[in-house]
């Protein structure tokens, strides 16, 4: 027992230089997101790791304690996504509203994975790319990469169109709903069933006034409920080929993904309080915001770079089609 506590002690103080430096990377997104609404934390943490990763050489201890924040900061700020969700907000919406958001998350998630396909991108890009932006950007991407064959520069690429085109669309989407003459609830529902992150979503929907904002955040948080089950499956799917293939069988499901579903259940039984849910809310993007930090820094600009343009096009094909998706099961269902 002595033993393996010194070694705990000796592998956090090893780690701890770059436990300090992702913590100070994360301090600095916040602060810039804060700063310019429009650019998420996530999006930030990305690009600060891209040139910290590329411009300085890390050391060995740098690069052990950024990669234990990776492990855990990601899994724990999945775990606390699960806060977000009560099932009574959920059903609110209507069984028409639930069942098209069912149908956007599928279409969405296999059309962009056939896209990818035809595109020649790599399978780890494609799977990550759909989950972002069938479910809910980066988070989603960050649940999806553990369950998934993939390289580090797949996982900064995938977050890089999250942002390009969840910006894109937050800017487009009212003029295009003002144009159209929407409603504020028609809105809502379009701007929470097609935008990629909750940020984006509520900054789509908020020049349509707090009735759009409500609806639009509701139908958003009921894709992110499906990241559960999304992330599962995938990995069920894995377990499987490997073990036809005689390889080691990933987990059967994830424990971060079984933390997310308890964080559903404690949220939807009404027993914390508002301001811990509040901090919760906080927590879990400081949590997220360090972990990206810490996996742009293992990026290669150059591989980055190499897969640019198929991935535009992967990303502007996923777009469109989340959106088409969107406004026809809504006008069909709602």
């Amino acid at each position: 027992m002595r033993t393996m506590s010194v070694g705990f002690r000796n592998a956090a103080a090893r780690a701890f230089p770059g436990t300090v430096l992702a913590g100070a990377a994360t301090a600095v997104a916040l602060a810039v997101s804060a700063l310019l609404p429009g650019l998420g934390a996530l999006t930030v943490a990305v690009l600060c790791g891209l040139v910290v990763g590329n411009v300085f050489r890390l050391s060995a201890g740098l690069r052990l304690g950024l990669a234990r924040v990776l492990r855990v900061a990601l899994r724990l700020g999945v775990v606390l996504l699960g806060l977000r969700l009560a099932a009574g907000e959920l059903l609110s919406l209507g069984a028409g509203t639930l069942v098209a958001v069912l149908l956007v998350v599928l279409v969405t998630f296999f059309g962009t994975v056939l896209l990818a396909g035809a595109l020649g991108t790599s399978g780890g890009l494609g799977m990550l790319v759909a989950t972002g932006f069938a479910v809910c950007g980066a988070s989603a991407i960050a649940a999806m990469e553990s369950v998934v064959d993939r390289e580090d520069e797949d996982v900064a690429t995938a977050v890089a169109m999250v942002t390009l085109y969840g910006t894109a669309a937050m800017v487009a989407l009212p003029l295009v709903g003002d144009a159209l003459g929407l409603s504020a609830p028609a809105l809502g529902r379009i701007a929470g069933g097609s935008v990629h992150e909750v940020g984006q979503v509520v900054a789509a929907a908020s020049p349509a006034g707090s009735a759009a904002v409500a609806v639009a955040v509701t139908v958003k948080l009921a894709r992110v409920v499906l990241l559960a089950p999304l992330v599962t499956a995938v990995g069920l799917v894995r377990r499987s080929r490997s073990g036809a293939q005689g390889a080691t069988k990933p987990p059967l499901i994830p424990l971060f993904v079984l933390g997310f579903l308890f964080a559903v259940l404690v949220r939807s039984c009404g027993v914390l309080p508002e301001p811990v849910l509040d901090g919760a809310r906080q927590l879990t993007t400081v949590l997220l915001t360090g972990a990206l930090f810490a996996l742009g820094t293992s990026v290669r600009l150059s591989e980055l770079i190499r897969t640019g343009p198929r991935a535009l096009l992967l990303g502007l094909g996923s777009t469109a089609l989340v959106t088409i998706t969107t406004v026809a099961a809504m006008a069909a269902l709602t």
